[in-house]
């Protein structure tokens, strides 16, 4: 059998990028197998007339994407075996970077001052038992009435001793699924969903079905064939804006969604970490459900990302399960940034901040309205990003990598592909993570590379 050979004839500049994107090809194409060792730096080099150093970045651009592995004095091989997955925002801000890559809301000076002064008054009003108590039950009954007021304005009705606060929605999430879905068992969900959803159910060890889904969200006829061919134990469903495809659900969609699992008896966790941030959205689906939804909702992405702290409210059945293991896995939620929390409920803080970013974000949608003319992508006006699919001639990881070689920085959709059906290619891209001067001039380079010719840009090699 031949070894699959790069063609040198479709090499553009920069040549490592486009090396790397027929390396990329031909190993999700399966012409190149797991473990296949590839040709040492030198002779690749004098094959295809490059520079060892070209050959040498095109590795380097495999071993980042997790598709092959450098093994000193053996060689490069094709390395398709799982591997732990990368989140979809760059981990750090480094230099000139225009990060429209992390999912976070617009924030001003007026933010950290408003938290810089809830802090003051911490200070001089902080309760004993937020600092000496080690127990939950001490600590946070007035938490738990203060959040059925907040629980009211997400469209939810739910009983104090039914909630649980935790240290934001992802704590919420993991417990909500460690509390439905033991291991073994699986959970069903949007074929494109949560990033985190993949590795915990790989930590906590259940299995993970992607189910369609159409321009209003998971298709309830999938889940129910789903729930008819397999052993599903729980549905995940991000309803209101704050999936990917940043789709919110209809009304009918959601009781729908609610009436198979109540057929199938299957329990529901909903992500609704935007709350009352979607004006005019419809009641949650655990308002369609009460009997089996844990609904998961917090303050990080509506007011302060430093305000680190959400609710989790669940139906009786699971009140000790959820109990149980967010005492294991958190002991329970950091007490004085509880206390900020019921503090800004109690005075409108919370409420003024999430109509303030209501209004914030609105700009924003109007300025990417303005720099993606003529551009198809997916929004919703409420919304902290939005959602491109890329035409056909436009690979994603190149388009990832050549909006970073311009220094913008996005989101690149296969991060929350959760099922292996055929990929539309696409990007998500914040609208809140950065000033309005930064976001033009960083939706300016995506549509300049969405609009012109998708040649590679040019740089020394």
């Amino acid at each position: 059998m031949t070894l699959w050979q790069p063609d040198p004839a479709l090499i553009r500049r920069p040549a490592y990028l486009s090396l790397a994107d027929q390396f990329a090809r031909a190993i999700h194409d399966g012409r190149l197998a797991n473990g296949t060792r590839l040709p040492t730096h030198r002779r690749l080099a004098d094959e295809l007339k490059l520079s060892v150093q070209t050959v040498s970045r095109a590795y380097e651009e495999l071993i980042r994407r997790g598709l092959i592995s450098g093994e000193v004095g053996r060689g490069s091989f094709v390395q398709t075996q799982r591997r732990e997955p990368e989140p979809p925002y760059i981990p750090e801000r480094l230099g000139e970077v225009i990060d429209l890559s992390i999912l976070k809301p617009v924030c001003e000076p007026m933010h950290l001052e408003k938290l810089k002064q809830a802090l003051g008054w911490l200070a001089e009003n902080l309760p004993s038992s937020s600092a000496l108590s080690f127990r939950p039950n001490m600590v946070f009954p007035r938490h738990r009435a203060v959040a059925v007021e907040w629980l009211k304005l997400c469209g939810l009705e739910a009983s104090p001793q039914n909630i649980n606060l935790t240290n934001g929605a992802t704590a919420g999430m993991t417990v909500a699924l460690m509390s439905v879905a033991p291991p073994g068992s699986t959970v069903a969900t949007e074929a494109i969903g949560h990033h985190t959803l993949v590795p915990l159910a790989r930590y906590l060890g259940f299995n993970l079905e992607g189910l369609p889904i159409d321009d209003n969200g998971l298709i309830p006829e999938a889940l129910d064939e789903a729930c008819r061919l397999s052993d599903i134990r729980a549905v995940f469903v991000q309803p209101s804006v704050i999936n990917p495809t940043a789709t919110l659900m209809d009304a009918a969609r959601r009781e729908q969604i609610a009436a198979v699992a109540r057929k199938h008896d299957i329990a529901i966790i909903e992500n609704d970490v935007l709350g009352p941030l979607v004006e005019g959205r419809p009641a949650a689906v655990a308002a369609y459900a009460p009997e089996r939804t844990l609904y998961v909702t917090s303050f990080t992405k509506i007011t302060v990302p430093g305000l680190r702290i959400g609710y989790l409210a669940v139906p009786d059945r699971y009140v000790a399960a959820v109990a149980n293991r967010h005492l294991v896995s958190n002991w329970m939620a950091t007490p004085m940034v509880a206390e900020i929390a019921t503090r800004w409920v109690n005075d409108g803080t919370a409420m003024e901040l999430v109509n303030w970013q209501r209004q914030a974000l609105r700009r924003r949608q109007e300025i990417a309205a303005e720099m993606l003319a003529g551009v198809d992508y997916r929004v919703h006006r409420d919304g902290l990003h939005l959602w491109l699919e890329l035409p056909g001639d436009r690979a994603e990881e190149s388009f990832v990598s050549q909006a970073r070689l311009r220094g913008v920085a996005i989101a690149p959709g296969t991060s929350f592909r959760i099922a292996d059906t055929p990929w539309r290619p696409a990007v998500r891209i914040s609208l809140g993570s950065t000033t309005e001067g930064e976001l033009r001039a960083g939706l300016s380079v995506v549509a300049k590379l969405l609009l012109g010719d998708p040649e590679h840009l040019l740089l020394a090699i």
